[in-house]
């Protein structure tokens, strides 16, 4: 036995392909509800981002004294496409881009080595270089706003820091959750410069003995009672009072406790960011998911995180700004029914054109014999519910049928013969065999290399190569095992003779006539793909299509050095114009950002 006359041995044993098929079923109806639903195919793109902090450094300083140091190591690293800054006050954000499939993990250690050999060269003031990977999962999926009444605008920060981001990042699914707006706890120090004079010490002094006794560290082991026992220096002030009791080494080995070097006192940081809604001011947060994690699912989990929060704490009231996953969900259920749609189209054509109920219910069992396993090895290659994937199968959905058509046409001109159905559909099916598998392996040969394009389209792409070569190969085997077994058993002998339609006749006039004047359709043929060449340069070209969210975004830039009132200023007359639009529902405002630097 071949897979050629595989057919007829199915028919003697039917057994076999409908167990096969059933379990196929099971299989992709399973891993389907199980399945991730994203708005976009997770892709890897190589690129990394290194963050240099140096509180109250100018701009200018940490261009030139760090900005330039870094990007000179990064050039030196291999694979390097291009290299983009962003600087501010006491930040420096370089983003390095790779060539497109250079391994990630390489591209970053790479980095993080180049950085490691000029750090001697970095000044001594800045906090550590983070040297992290650019994850390409999207915007966030999640913006929620808290407001209360019964805390301070520091207290409510707190809150947000302390016990809703950890709440959230227990989440499954949840990478990160970054607040906008609000002010971050800190405890100020205020040195008395005449207290510095008197004690005949520095401020520079005070601070560098803070740095060096303010820490928690690893103190060694000791033999304690016959066992070993780590050690641990623990230095770290707990609150303002403790920390106001350091001591304070002066010149001639005396001591001073820190309060009486000044001022010691639990406040927050100045503000350097707003977030407002609707005029009102909350202090806002976006969650942001995983890679690999669905949008959908990691939504509705952080979500009802949110609301057992509320619950426990009424006093702060959370309210959703917008979401990113309203539109991923319409995005997949117009894509759902557009598969059902297709389907249903391609079968009212079948029936068309067979004008038999049940030769047309036999070609129609294709499409979700062989749409619905495609799942199973979609989820085993972690391909999600994409809009790449769902337009495949969507696309694909009339192709599924055409093999099985094929089947069912030449079992029935052999029953034209007069021949049983069963006879029949041994025969033509044999008959047929190879000329189905060339036409599911030329589809294959079409859409397989779209999967192995370069750069990012490719990553794109490589989700619907794949899928529309899984779900055609699939309707492959449904013509080949399930349709003969069908047609032998359910189809009739009667009824099958030829009735001319009125649809044939105008499709056999057109024919003649082109056979007729061989020349005249040659030439109509090239008129009209000349056309499309031209068409094809007349379209607009770009790398996806516009989509409509509902949601636009208006960045403005003020002049380096203004104030965050001047912020809040302008950005109040922008909301005030943009609210009495009668198509703004609502306004969120997040002040303060740099533009590019993603702070």
């Amino acid at each position: 036995m071949n897979f050629r006359n595989i057919s007829s041995w199915c028919i003697r044993n039917p057994v076999f392909p409908i167990v096969l098929f059933v379990g196929l079923m099971l299989a992709g109806l399973v891993s389907f509800m199980g399945m991730q639903v994203n708005n976009i195919p997770d892709i890897d793109f190589p690129a990394v981002t290194v963050s240099v902090a140096q509180p109250g450094a100018a701009p200018n300083e940490m261009e030139t004294q760090v900005t330039q140091r870094i990007e000179s190591a990064a050039r030196g690293v291999n694979g390097v496409e291009e290299i983009n800054s962003s600087v501010s006050e006491g930040s420096s954000v370089t983003n390095i881009t790779f060539q497109i499939g250079t391994p990630t993990d390489r591209a970053v250690n790479d980095v993080r080595n180049a950085v490691a050999q000029i750090r001697s060269n970095l000044p001594d003031g800045i906090l550590e270089p983070q040297v992290t990977r650019v994850d390409f999962s999207g915007d966030p999926i999640l913006y929620v706003g808290a407001q209360t009444t019964d805390m301070t605008l520091e207290e409510l920060s707190w809150y947000i820091d302390n016990t809703v981001a950890k709440r959230l990042l227990s989440v499954d699914g949840v990478a990160a959750v970054n607040r906008t707006g609000g002010v971050d706890r800190t405890i100020r120090v205020i040195l008395d410069p005449a207290a510095l004079q008197a004690q005949g010490i520095t401020a520079a002094q005070v601070n560098q003995q803070l740095r060096q006794s303010n820490l928690n560290a690893a103190g060694g082991r000791a033999e304690i009672a016959g066992s070993e026992q780590s050690v641990r220096v623990l230095g770290n002030a707990q609150d303002a009072y403790q920390l106001s009791q350091t001591q304070i080494a002066l010149p001639g080995g005396r001591f001073v406790r820190l309060t009486d070097l000044g001022q010691v006192k639990d406040s927050y940081s100045e503000q350097r960011t707003i977030a407002k809604q609707n005029f009102q001011q909350v202090v806002s947060f976006q969650v942001q998911r995983a890679k690999g994690a669905s949008e959908v699912s990691t939504y509705d989990k952080a979500l009802a995180e949110l609301q057992k929060v509320q619950k426990e704490n009424p006093k702060v009231q959370f309210t959703e700004i917008f979401n990113t996953v309203d539109y991923t969900k319409a995005q997949y259920h117009s894509a759902m029914d557009g598969l059902i749609e297709g389907a249903v189209l391609a079968v009212l054509v079948v029936l068309l054109f067979l004008r038999d109920i049940r030769a047309t219910l036999i070609s129609a069992l294709a499409i979700p014999l062989s749409a619905i396993p495609a799942f199973w090895f979609m989820n085993l290659l972690g391909i999600t519910l994409n809009f790449m994937s769902t337009m495949a199968m969507s696309l694909v959905a009339g192709v599924l049928v055409d093999d099985a058509i094929v089947e069912i046409e030449n079992i029935v001109r052999h029953m034209r013969m007069g021949k049983s159905a069963y006879r029949a559909a041994l025969e033509a099916a044999d008959e047929i065999g190879l000329a189905v598998i060339a036409i599911t392996f030329t589809i294959i040969a079409v859409f397989v290399p779209v999967s192995f394009m370069g750069g990012v389209a490719g990553q794109y792409f490589k989700q619907f190569g794949l899928v529309v070569a899984f779900a055609v190969l699939f309707s492959l085997l449904v013509a080949r095992l399930i349709t003969p077994v069908l047609a032998a058993y359910f189809m009739r002998a009667s009824g099958h003779e030829e009735k001319e339609s009125r649809l044939l006749r105008a499709y056999t006039h057109v024919v003649r006539w082109s056979v007729g004047h061989q020349y005249k359709a040659v030439v109509l043929g090239l008129l009209i793909f000349a056309g499309s060449v031209g068409s094809f340069y007349l379209l607009p070209a770009g790398f996806l299509p516009a989509e409509d969210s509902s949601r636009t975004l208006l960045a403005i830039e003020l002049p380096p050095g203004s104030r965050m009132d001047e912020t809040r200023a302008v950005t109040d007359a922008l909301v005030g114009q943009l609210r009495e639009r009668p198509e703004v529902k609502s306004v969120f405002v997040n002040g303060g950002r740099v533009l590019g630097s993603g702070s």
